[in-house]
């Protein structure tokens, strides 16, 4: 009886496996964090340059993301505040240029913020609210060096040999390695994507040295989707220096940009829809709708949806996508959701039946919910659908650098052309681009080589202008 008594006393006096494993990756992250220099750390900022590419803009799916030189790069980080900023000038790098990207030509001042649940950009000095970067910019902040120490902390890290692995719920999913000095040497960050449902983003940092007692690494090497994004070169940091990161009240309250949408009649059956940085068209056929483009994300694709069945009963049946960047093709899941048939170049076919039939994991999205897979079919060089109402003619754009499956959408009664990203017109009364771009030069010989007889264009960014506009920006 005094043994088992005994037994009982000491049982109760062990730590429970769980608890003693819990205490024991807090004891080891509060060393990691102490080795680091981020126990104490409020701020950092860093300066460097390097190259990054534009993730989602490939030439092809299964090509790497193009190239951009990038100069005059700085990072600030709040991590009380949970906020980013980044400033930095970036170029194309390749020449000539293939895949999307801004800038097509020339170089581009890039400032991208986030603060908490906001994520705002500065265009001609005005902040821009961009959500859709959300997901990402979290990733870039708690993906940080220091940062991925003190999320791990905050969620509870569980550490394994050298590795630490948690998960901030809804946002994503990390796992880091540390080396035999307890530096953060790997971070791998799996986050929500529009397109395809989870992207894994892979940090690599290396060559560290000492700032201040603040460890800090001078290459960083990030890769997103299998592909190289981001190869930087620091050269400057500084620790708990004041950083500016409020949210502007502008910011706050905007609403949604991807759920205002516009619809405007081109003609009888034929609607081209904006309210946003990315269109869609709607197209009237005898017994159903087809509609051009899915853009962006769940929200916007679901609100065009929403506006084509208000804009005719007749059942939603098709969905031609342009091409398969990650901006023009961001709804594919919510059409697939919808159980809605997607129309692609034969180039994208496979890609796009490969996400579509993959859940959202992290944060389950419309597709996901709905339990459905995506319907993809692919065009070649031509394809028509036609009835007693219409003929609608999509045709592969060929030769054009943008995209190898870029295509165009032609309506030979109406005259009317619907394209994305070879040509988006200017500001009216604006001079054309010197010399003309290739992705517009080569949509004019595609319509010559078609002989299409085109009076106006519907672009799928920008605004409808007649051919002559197109004519102008390539000089002829």
């Amino acid at each position: 009886m005094l043994a088992r008594t005994l037994l009982v006393v000491v049982t109760l006096l062990l730590p429970l496996p769980s608890l003693a494993s819990a205490r024991s990756s807090r004891a080891e992250l509060d060393r990691i964090a102490r080795a680091m220099g981020a126990t104490n750390l409020k701020t950092v900022v860093i300066t460097g340059s390097g190259v990054e590419y534009a993730v989602g803009q490939s030439v092809a799916p299964g090509a790497p993301w193009p190239r951009f030189t990038v100069t005059d790069y700085t990072r600030a980080v709040d991590y009380q505040a949970s906020a980013l900023r980044d400033e930095y000038v970036r170029a194309r790098a390749e020449d000539p240029p293939r895949g999307g990207g801004v800038p097509s030509r020339g170089e581009q001042r890039v400032r991208a913020l986030l603060s908490g649940d906001y994520a705002w950009d500065i265009v001609n000095d005005a902040p821009a609210p961009v959500p859709i970067t959300l997901a990402e910019r979290r990733a870039q902040l708690w993906s940080t060096p220091h940062g991925v120490i003190k999320a791990a902390l905050a969620n509870k890290a569980t550490i394994q040999d050298r590795t630490l692995a948690f998960s901030i719920p809804g946002h994503m999913n990390v796992r880091a390695t540390v080396d035999r000095k307890r530096l953060v040497e790997y971070v791998q960050a799996t986050i929500p994507n529009a397109v395809l449902g989870d992207i894994t983003i892979e940090v690599r940092y290396s060559d560290y040295k000492d700032f201040g007692g603040v460890q800090f690494p001078s290459k960083i090497e990030q890769s997103a989707g299998g592909f190289p994004s981001v190869d930087l070169t620091i050269t400057g940091v500084r620790t708990n220096v004041a950083v500016d990161l409020d949210v502007p009240e502008t910011v706050r309250q905007a609403a949604s940009p991807y759920a205002k949408v516009i619809s405007e009649k081109v003609t009888d059956g034929v609607w081209y829809v904006t309210g946003g940085s990315h269109h869609s068209a709607v197209i009237e056929m005898s017994d159903h709708l087809i509609v051009v483009e899915g853009p962006l994300n769940d929200e916007r694709a679901l609100a065009v949806l929403a506006e084509a069945r208000g804009l005719s009963p007749k059942p939603i049946k098709l969905v031609v996508n342009s091409h398969h960047h990650f901006d023009h093709a961001g709804g594919l899941r919510a059409v697939a959701g919808e159980g809605i048939t997607i129309l692609t170049h034969e180039v994208n076919r496979p890609f796009f039946a490969r996400v579509l039939a993959t859940p959202a994991t992290v944060s389950p999205d419309h597709l996901t919910r709905s339990g459905k897979k995506g319907v993809v079919e692919g065009v070649r060089d031509r394809h028509v659908v036609s009835d007693a109402t219409r003929e609608v003619e999509i045709h592969h754009i060929a030769g054009n650098a943008h995209h190898e499956g870029l295509l165009m959408v032609y309506l030979p009664k109406e005259r009317l052309l619907i394209q994305a990203d070879a040509f988006t017109p200017g500001p009216a009364n604006a001079p054309p681009p010197t010399p003309p771009y290739p992705f517009t030069v080569s949509l004019a010989d595609n319509i010559t080589r078609l002989n299409l007889n085109v009076d106006q264009l519907l672009p799928l960014h920008g605004r409808i202008v007649p051919l002559a506009e197109l004519s102008r920006a390539v000089g002829r």
